[in-house]
């Protein structure tokens, strides 16, 4: 057992998980304190998990990772250690995950956010979601609100900031989600460049945000449904969708509330109330329908 110099005790051994996300339910640029600013609302998806355990080590101040293309949650597990006021402390850290990467489900937000809980773990401390959003914005340049899954929120990703709590968690949700690239080979995230959105654009996603808020307050599914459309819509010009329209006539034949996308990845999903009598009925309608496009990797998650 070692001690910071802010005297906090590091235990022999920390751990903490993250779920993954499904992309999100609106992303765009909107107007907070006489400025614009880039945020989203996350689509959590509790398929995916990563896993962080976190051993210190007083005889080195360096973090060994066993996975070492894993630079971003060493990172992350440096800076957490320095938050704490310890900057002697170094140790080995290991993650275990089953989120597959460059497809949107935010596998290096969830190590990361993984990493800072397992390091804060080990010395008997639990941070703030904001003080996860400030250390993983620091670690990643950008990260999805994974550190407020539990609430629905506008998160200014680049800042690591909420701009908007809407109040409490998003409703419960079934998602039928499939790829959209080729062989699901994914999308590289980290050569996207940030989206330049018009002028027409900007004005759009303000009304979409006022409808966010209304879903989540009345739990209106439908709603929140067609948010998640009109903003696959917009993201279309600057990461476009392979066969959207298709998409789109699948998701009305089969009744689905919308279609939402990974804004930066290839993974999309069609939204369903879980209340529904026939929620099977329309899921296996729509898995065959969207094999007819030659899609053939699906999944099946609900919020809850």
């Amino acid at each position: 057992m070692s001690t910071g110099p802010a005297g906090t005790a590091v235990r022999i051994r920390g751990a903490h998980h993250s779920v993954g996300h499904h992309g999100e339910i609106l992303q765009g640029v909107f107007e907070s304190g006489g400025r614009l600013r880039r945020a989203l609302v996350t689509l959590p998806c509790p398929l995916y998990e990563s896993h962080a355990f976190f051993e210190p080590s007083d005889s080195t101040s360096e973090i060994t990772v066993r996975e070492p293309w894993r630079t971003k949650a060493r990172r992350a597990a440096e800076l957490a250690l320095r938050a704490l006021g310890d900057v002697d402390t170094g140790g080995t850290l290991t993650l275990t995950s089953n989120i597959p990467p460059s497809r949107g489900f935010g596998s290096s937000t969830a190590d990361v956010v993984a990493a800072i809980g397992a390091v804060h773990d080990a010395a008997g401390r639990r941070p703030s979601p904001a003080q996860y959003a400030a250390l993983a914005v620091a670690a990643e340049t950008a990260s999805d609100a994974l550190m407020y899954a539990h609430r629905a929120v506008l998160f200014a990703h680049r800042e690591g900031e909420v701009i908007e709590d809407m109040g409490g968690p998003l409703m419960p949700l079934a998602v039928l989600g499939f790829g959209t690239s080729a062989d699901s080979t994914g999308t590289d995230t980290l050569g996207l460049p940030p989206a330049r959105y018009s002028v027409w654009e900007i004005e759009a996603f303000r009304p979409l945000l006022g409808s966010v808020r209304r879903a989540v307050r009345t739990g209106d599914v439908a709603l929140l449904g067609r948010v998640a459309t009109a903003s696959a819509r917009l993201n279309q010009r600057h990461l476009p969708v392979p066969r959207l329209t298709e998409l789109l006539r699948v998701a009305e034949a089969v009744g689905a509330a919308g279609l939402q996308v990974a804004h930066s990845g290839d993974v999309a999903g069609l939204i369903f109330d879980p209340a529904l009598p026939d929620l099977v009925t329309r899921t296996d309608d729509a898995r065959k329908r969207i094999a007819g496009l030659g899609i053939d990797d699906t999944w099946y998650f609900t919020t809850t």
